[in-house]
């Protein structure tokens, strides 16, 4: 693989990357608007299903272009089978269905891994390569995808639907790590931490910043994602309940 000059990767915290955040900041403010303008109307489902159809026609461009790209093929950066990746077929899935665990999965792990890589981007590729136009398109989509079910559509997280994602993010370790031993990859960094120096650095040597890193995420995941619409649901619950025996 051939080294990139610092040049040559995108810089985080740029004025480019400045100008993509405001973007995806206007992009959370229309989406959530635009899913409340018709939910539970007519226009609900082709409004969602279009969505989908948006999402599922990127992804699969750039599947293409990353198996026809000249001389960049790489088994551990083309294949889609990180969480992020993942998430993107949860999203088109519960665009496309409204399935509860796939708008879930989308949910919990849109907005915090891929958030965390649109704050964070770790991209060797600048404007305007396609590579680049990629990864901000489906990164924002997935995200907007996760705001718009949520905010826009009315989804709310369960403690039930929290375990699913939970489960369904262990399957996927197990199978991360079976992948990278027999194809030399490092999906999910879970074989071994990533050669350059990361935050992973802090939590210990292998196996135990995997524990540790899934602990942080699956404790976030409780704590903010699910825990505030739990207590805001029961508060509602209890409100109506009062409400029903004062009109009595």
């Amino acid at each position: 693989m051939v080294a990139l000059a610092s040049s040559d990767r995108f810089q985080a915290f740029s004025g480019q990357h400045w100008l993509l955040l405001a973007i995806f900041a206007v992009g959370v403010v229309v989406v959530t608007l635009w899913g409340r303008s018709h939910r539970g109307t007519a226009r609900e489902q082709p409004a969602r299903r279009g969505y989908a159809v948006v999402l599922g026609v990127a992804m699969v461009t750039m599947l293409v272009y990353y198996a026809v790209e000249p001389g960049r093929f790489d088994l551990g950066t083309s294949l889609p089978f990180e969480l992020c990746d993942l998430a993107e077929y949860a999203a088109v899935v519960a665009l496309w269905t409204r399935s509860p665990r796939a708008t879930a999965f989308t949910y919990y792990v849109a907005l915090t891994l891929s958030i965390q890589a649109i704050l964070t981007p770790s991209l060797g590729q600048t404007f305007p390569s396609p590579r680049f136009f990629g990864f901000w398109t489906l990164h924002f989509l997935v995200v907007w995808a996760a705001v718009y079910l949520t905010w826009g559509l009315g989804f709310r997280p369960t403690w039930r639907l929290y375990r699913f994602t939970c489960l369904a993010t262990l399957v996927w370790a197990v199978a991360a790590y079976t992948l990278n031993a027999v194809l030399d990859t490092n999906f999910g960094y879970v074989n071994h931490k990533p050669s350059t120096a990361s935050l992973l650095d802090l939590l210990g040597p292998w196996p135990w910043y995997v524990v540790a890193s899934g602990v942080i995420v699956l404790a976030g995941w409780a704590l903010v994602l699910t825990l505030p619409w739990t207590v805001l649901g029961r508060r509602r619950e209890a409100a109506a309940r009062a409400g029903a025996r004062v009109s009595r």
